[in-house]
């Protein structure tokens, strides 16, 4: 055992397929850019987007890699929840995502680790593992070990972009929302418009949500 999690090396109990056995909604996407306080950012690379168009889900621990680590013997129910959980998703550019030499494609955290933000993402791999009693192989122990034995902090750190500061990065991605949202370009957004773009409802964590009137001040329109 090593923080709680069995020691094992990764086996494939049962046939593979991710479409069918691990589906999630396209509209995962705005639930994970609201919970990174509004911004497309890869937190892999501490690269900024203009729109999720320009990245894909990512998986913090990968599909076939929690298969291979336990959900081969998992009900449906679970690896569904698994492949929705906030927990384990995030953004990366297609690079980064996918399956090529620099990739993480299905990567444990022993064959792959982010460029930045290394902490954070040990500790989310873990909380993972062990919220799905997924187990760990010994080179995922001795890298992960060696990461967090350093860390300081396991929260997520938003770079900012080159040339700018923070403050000036989520002025200008809030001034964006009117640009992607505002169909009649009168400077508000609407429900209307925010659902026809499927970022409904909007918390206040959306960079619409600035355009928009949320008459109960609740943080949340178009419920």
């Amino acid at each position: 055992m090593w923080r709680g999690l069995v020691v094992a090396k990764e086996h494939r109990c049962s046939p593979y397929d991710k479409k069918t056995q691990y589906p999630y909604p396209a509209s995962v996407e705005h639930a994970i850019v609201e919970s990174m306080e509004g911004h497309i950012y890869g937190p892999y690379t501490g690269i900024y987007y203009q729109s999720t168009s320009e990245t894909d889900i990512e998986h913090i621990v990968a599909a076939s890699e929690g298969h291979d680590s336990g959900l081969c013997a998992a009900s449906a129910e679970t690896r569904k929840a698994f492949a929705t959980d906030l927990l384990n998703l995030t953004l990366a550019s297609p690079a980064v995502n996918r399956c090529s030499a620099t990739g993480k494609c299905g990567l444990d955290a022993g064959e792959w680790l982010p460029p930045r933000n290394q902490c954070w993402f040990a500790q989310r791999v873990i909380q993972i593992k062990t919220k799905y009693g997924l187990s760990v192989n010994p080179v995922e122990v001795n890298t992960l070990e060696s990461v967090i034995k350093n860390c300081q902090s396991f929260e997520m750190v938003f770079y900012p972009p080159a040339g700018s500061t923070p403050t000036e990065y989520i002025s200008q991605t809030t001034g964006d929302a009117l640009s992607m949202y505002d169909d009649n370009n009168n400077g508000r957004i609407t429900c209307s418009e925010a659902r026809n773009h499927g970022i409904a409802p909007v918390t206040a964590h959306d960079p619409a949500y600035a355009f928009m009137s949320d008459r109960d001040g609740d943080g949340i329109v178009c419920e």
